[in-house]
């Protein structure tokens, strides 16, 4: 599995860690050195996975037992699908280094991977506290949060998300479609609690209206006039709808309901000049 993300933030703290931390006491000889761990670390930088896990597969058989090792054996079984493994060789990396975010960031996506999404988000969780600035984790985050259908917890993690990055369109598509998300939840609760709902009209009268089905949103507006004949924005969103059609006289009749209903709308105000100017504009 591709991560999508570049490793080299993911390895180097633990490796700086590793060469400042030393090897462990008692090494012998044939055990592998710095050197050899760092053409580990180039391995899996450049790709190759088998050279790097042969590399880190010896060192914990030669008791080099160090985060670095459990995390870049992580990241290659990440890499391949094996979440389990990767999931074990994280804890491990954790229990050494807990407070290393990378790991938690990892351990959390493969988490995800295995429909563990509870777990996924207190690891994720943690990772953004530990590094709150890496835009990764803020996605990932989000991720779990809209797997275990948290809209509001999703939707302030795809906030932050475009906070840190906002020239990034895709950050702002999954914002937009998490708000989405969180809509369509809300109207399936207003249906069980009122399938009739004036609001539940009115917002699948605005959905349709939005898909440019302009006869379909004018009967569902109705619908919602009948069910509250006083509540303001329906005969408004309904002269609006003519005015695009260009059925100027019903758009007036429309509109000079809303402002029977709410005399001081500016909303409305304006749109009848609009649609006086357009009405106008239109004569031959």
């Amino acid at each position: 599995m591709s991560l999508g993300m570049n490793r080299t933030w993911i390895l180097a703290p633990l490796a700086l860690f590793f060469i400042c931390a030393g090897l462990s006491a008692g090494q012998d000889a044939t055990s592998p050195g710095e050197e050899q761990l760092a053409k580990g670390i180039a391995a899996l930088k450049a790709g190759d996975l088998d050279s790097a896990e042969k590399v880190f597969t010896l060192a914990l058989q030669q008791g080099v037992k160090s985060p670095l090792v459990y995390h870049n054996l992580g990241v290659i079984a990440q890499e391949r699908g094996q979440h389990e493994q990767a999931v074990a060789r994280f804890r491990e990396t954790l229990r050494l280094q807990p407070e290393f975010g990378p790991a938690h960031l990892l351990l959390g996506i493969s988490l995800l991977a295995l429909g563990k999404n509870a777990e996924a988000a207190r690891e994720l969780k943690t990772a953004e506290k530990l590094m709150p600035a890496e835009p990764q984790v803020h996605l990932q985050l989000a991720r779990a949060y809209d797997a275990l259908g948290e809209h509001f917890a999703a939707i302030d993690q795809y906030q932050q998300l475009t906070k840190l990055a906002p020239q990034n369109p895709e950050y702002v598509y999954l914002l937009a479609r998490s708000w989405a998300d969180l809509s369509r939840s809300s109207l399936k609760e207003i249906a069980k609690l009122d399938s009739n709902s004036v609001r539940l009209h009115q917002a699948l009268s605005m959905e349709l209206w939005n898909q440019g089905k302009y006869d379909q949103a004018l009967a569902s507006f109705q619908k919602a006039a009948d069910v509250d004949p006083k509540l303001p924005e329906i005969h408004l969103a309904r002269s609006l709808i003519y005015l695009e059609q260009k059925k100027f006289d019903d758009a007036l009749a429309e509109i000079a309901v809303e402002l029977s209903l709410v005399p001081d709308s500016q909303a409305a105000l304006a749109a009848r000049a609009k649609i006086a100017a357009a009405k106008s504009a239109s004569v031959p």
